[in-house]
């Protein structure tokens, strides 16, 4: 049965005296209890388009066009008739949960409040119903989270939270924008398997959009690809994986990373180390009334030149507390951390290693300074410690932006007129450009499209290549550290719980819980995530 029939939905938004659009004669319908994927890179539309469905676009847009749900048309509500569309008909799961909840009020109230704006309820019954959709959920102790706030919820219970309060008026229609896109491999599985679950228990009609097609393979019946706007192909999940007809959706499904699938290779004999770790504690110093926060304990292990090691594990495992450390930004508690040559222990002597060490940020955007051009962005650490001025800096600027495959006159552009992608190529030739003995890599792909992510890791791989640079690579992402890695190590609770060679951890894992860690990677082929649903996993 039919819910929602969208019919050539225009969106355009007057930019400089202009219209420009952003999505152009879109045609879908979406069924009850059906899960349907729009999927592009960033720029396609997809966000943008589902939003208008709801009035969530700036004021600078038009909407035209229809989508009725259940008959009614949801282009052009205003007021309270879009008001009491909102929450109650059409809900939306949003991508970032840390930003999309109140942070002054507790997850409960912000669920009661949703509740009590669309139904009259006392105050009991809403705190009743609100405990029974967080317990619906799955997040443990419900009667205690009920008086969380957002901060002291874990990436994957704020985005249960927020389903919690998407499904509390019992919608007909979800929203899911990029509802898993920051999360571990496991809170995603779970999460996946929470729409699952849901999908059947209520039966709403759901617009999932992702650029992760191992997501899509997972849980969408239907599939509808965008490209500049506009709808390119549509059709069954199983026929656009096996068959996909337009250039663009075998473009897409090309660049998408299938996990276990790269080919077995010797690791590389150890080297000269550049990193050494041993027994190294790390902790948050004390707050006030909370306790220091000892955050790894007791981690050892080498890095040697030219050499890649991927650091993975769930949320607060750890790892991006040894990049911090490894780069000067932590203090080391116990142990011993040497870095090029340098204690780590030894606060003096950090300066010395300022210019044989190279970050690059999980997000490039608010990593680069938006007050500058980023030509000045690359340039910066030459200026400061090789001093380089005028004409040379300029040549080797133009040199860092060739090497990351940039057009030159970039260099005059701010990071507000660039990608995701070019952003964190930026953010790549900065941090190589005093041509480090290190470099550490902190989440540099989760947040790009599968293309853009595609072309960063290959011109990451040529550059790890030609520069010959030692790399700690920091990521959830198994399918990705897969690809570049010498060795692996999994870390769990603030300790190494398995370290060996990529064959090793990909395709013979000891440990029960790299074991888990690899289950949970969703697999781009939905036959394949069916039987591995079917066997729990």
């Amino acid at each position: 049965m039919t819910l929602l029939k969208v019919e050539n939905l225009d969106v355009e938004f007057y930019v400089d005296g202009t219209w420009t659009p952003a999505a152009v004669g879109l045609s879908y319908t979406v069924n009850r209890g059906e899960v349907l994927a729009i999927v592009g890179e960033s720029g396609a539309g997809k966000t943008q388009s589902a939003m208008s469905l709801v009035g969530l676009v700036p004021r600078n847009a038009r909407v035209r066009g229809s989508a009725e749900l259940n008959g009614k048309d949801l282009i052009g509500l205003r007021g309270a008739s879009l008001r009491a569309v909102r929450g109650k008909e059409v809900a939306v799961i949003f991508q970032d949960p840390g930003t999309s909840l109140n942070p002054v009020y507790t997850i409960g109230f912000q669920i009661v409040e949703t509740l009590q704006s669309h139904f009259t309820l006392s105050p009991k019954q809403a705190h009743d119903r609100a405990v029974d959709l967080l317990r619906l959920v799955e997040i443990r102790e419900p009667e205690r989270r009920f008086h969380a706030f957002p901060h002291q919820l874990s990436g994957g219970q704020r985005q249960r939270a927020m389903i919690a309060q998407a499904l509390a008026c019992e919608p007909s229609l979800l929203i899911a924008d990029e509802p898993t896109t920051a999360l571990d491999v496991t809170v995603q599985a779970e999460i996946l398997k929470l729409l699952h679950d849901l999908r059947a228990r209520i039966s709403a009609g759901i617009i999932l959009i992702t650029h992760d097609m191992g997501v899509v393979a997972d849980i969408a019946d239907r599939i509808v690809v965008m490209k500049d706007g506009q709808i390119v192909e549509s059709g069954t999940a199983t026929s656009i994986f096996k068959n996909p007809e337009h250039e663009y959706t075998r473009k897409l499904l090309a660049a998408v990373p299938h996990f276990g699938t790269v080919s077995a290779r010797s690791a590389p004999p150890m080297r000269n180390p550049v990193l050494v770790a041993e027994n190294l504690v790390l902790e948050y110093p004390k707050r006030k009334s909370q306790p220091a926060f000892r955050a790894v304990d007791g981690v050892s292990f080498t890095l040697g030149e030219g050499e890649v090691l991927g650091l993975v594990g769930e949320s607060g495992s750890g790892k991006t507390t040894v990049g911090r450390a490894v780069v000067g930004l932590l203090p080391v508690t116990e142990g011993r951390l040497e870095v090029a040559g340098v204690d780590m222990n030894n606060a003096n002597s950090l300066r010395r290693l300022r210019d044989q060490i190279g970050i690059v940020f999980q997000d490039p955007g608010s990593s680069l300074n938006p007050r500058i051009p980023v030509g000045e962005s690359i340039g910066e650490p030459l200026y400061l410690h090789r001093k380089l001025r005028g004409r040379q800096l300029a040549l080797r600027v133009e040199a860092l932006l060739d090497s990351v495959q940039l057009q030159r006159d970039f260099r005059n552009r701010y990071p507000h007129e660039l990608s995701g992608g070019q952003c964190q190529r930026v953010g790549i030739a900065r941090a190589l450009a005093l041509e480090p003995r290190l470099l550490v890599a902190d989440e540099p792909t989760s947040a790009l499209d599968v293309s853009v992510q595609a072309k960063v890791l290959d011109l990451f791989q040529d550059l790890q290549r030609e520069h010959g640079f030692a790399c700690l690579f920091i990521s959830h992402d198994l399918a990705v550290v897969e690809m570049l890695a010498d060795r692996i190590a999994v870390m769990n609770l603030g300790k190494i719980v398995e370290l060996g060679t990529r064959d090793e951890i990909v395709h013979d894992p000891q440990v029960e819980y790299t074991r888990r860690l690899i289950a949970a990677v969703p697999y781009p082929d939905p036959a394949e995530q069916r039987r591995r649903r079917e066997v729990g996993r």
